[in-house]
């Protein structure tokens, strides 16, 4: 049995003359995966993150790091808060610094890291989360999302294994949200093990791997997010609402409407189950439209641009922030900032023609993710790659993994 990469073992924690706000809670997070602790307010998950970093330490119980109980000397702190980043809730708790590039720099400078590595990895971290020229910019003149990217930036610059965010979304516009967690994919589909605490069930029922449902202090439910979210009563006893989507799919299903089976995670999902409804199998359609990809890490804009003059492509989509970077920079309009796979996918089944752009290990994500829909709906979509130009960007122009 592989070895969880963070572990708590029955951990225990009370404020000075409070209550008990974690009561033996047990959890395992394994590497890779995407996480979300969800609850609502008062549940403990944020004490429960708090530990994860060593910021807060057990009454009773064990916190383990690959395998090996945290210690809680500096030296030790030190290096499991390199591994675990943290990002707050609310950034200004982070922000500490006059300037954005002083506030990235913070922890490499106090990593002991050269000048010059220092600099490498406040310029890496700002270009992953798309903040390029941000770097002499007060904070305090920047919006409520540019805030919670440059403390993503801040973690990212000390290159951790995990990044642990208490409620990522929080005060954030939708859109804003929207891009949050698409950054949050984006680093998942790098390798990195991203853990997030949220009462937003939407958030956590779309975007999650695998949830751990608290209440008062304790673990209530933990496994795949269509299985935890479809008990109503553990939802009731963490006064929580089932998603939308997976509350109409159970109802559909409890009055024989739809056939129950692997609960849909998605509009497309959903919209091909009422069609084997309608139609007893999806319907085949004539002109199946094309899904073009381009990765802006190897193609120049002169190449997307001559694909959309030609009038080869109804909609545009961008995911990431450097394929996002990339759009403004060469000035191309996009149609889609977030859900992007799924909402070309579903122009691709009118007979409409889209282009993504992204960029990174997000480029074999759409692959992956267009060919399971394709395997699963019996339906073959075409991805065109856009002609790649340029040659591949060192692996010293990204945050590694």
């Amino acid at each position: 049995m592989t070895t969880p990469l963070l572990e708590t073992k029955n951990v225990t924690y009370a404020y000075p003359n409070g209550p008990a706000a974690l009561a033996g809670v047990s959890i395992k997070i394994a590497a890779g995966s995407k996480t979300a602790l969800v609850g609502p307010n008062g549940a403990g998950k944020s004490t429960l993150l708090l530990m994860l970093n060593g910021m807060i330490r057990p009454d009773s119980g064990e916190v383990r790091f690959g395998g090996r109980p945290i210690a809680y000397d500096n030296q030790s702190l030190r290096e499991l808060r390199r591994r675990v980043g943290f990002v707050f809730q609310n950034p200004d708790v982070q922000i500490i610094a006059p300037t954005v590039e002083a506030d990235v720099a913070f922890g490499p400078v106090n990593l002991g890291l050269s000048p010059d590595a220092v600099r490498r990895a406040v310029r890496d971290a700002l270009g992953y989360v798309g903040l390029q020229g941000y770097e002499k910019r007060p904070p305090h003149h920047i919006s409520g999302g540019e805030k919670k990217r440059v403390a993503i930036a801040g973690i990212l610059a000390m290159e951790p294994a995990v990044l642990v965010f208490d409620e990522p979304t929080n005060t954030l516009d939708p859109a804003s949200s929207e891009e949050v967690m698409e950054l949050l994919d984006e680093l998942a589909s790098s390798g990195r093990t991203v853990l997030v605490s949220t009462h937003d069930v939407e958030l956590a029922y779309r975007w999650a791997d695998s949830v751990i449902l608290m209440a008062h202090g304790r673990v209530l439910a933990r496994g795949p997010p269509e299985e935890v979210f479809s008990d109503h009563a553990l939802l009731a006893t963490a006064r929580l609402k089932p998603p939308a989507l997976l509350d109409l799919y159970n109802e559909l299903g409890l009055r024989r409407i739809i056939d129950r089976d692997v609960p849909p995670k998605s509009v497309l999902e959903f919209t091909d189950r009422i069609e084997r409804v309608l139609h007893g199998h999806v319907p085949a359609r004539n002109g199946t439209g094309t899904i073009y990809l381009c990765n802006a890490d190897r193609t120049g804009g002169d190449e997307v641009r001559a694909l959309l003059e030609r009038g080869e492509v109804d909609h545009v989509g961008a995911m990431g922030t450097r394929a996002k970077e990339f759009a403004n920079r060469e000035r191309i309009i996009l149609d889609y900032t977030y859900g992007v796979i799924d909402k070309c996918i579903l122009k691709a089944l009118i007979g409409e023609n889209s282009l993504i752009i992204t960029t990174g290990g997000m480029v074999e994500h759409v692959h992956r993710r267009i060919g399971e829909y394709g395997a699963e709906s019996g339906r073959k979509l075409i991805v065109t790659p856009v002609q790649e130009t340029l040659t591949p960007v060192p692996d010293r122009e990204r945050i590694p993994e």
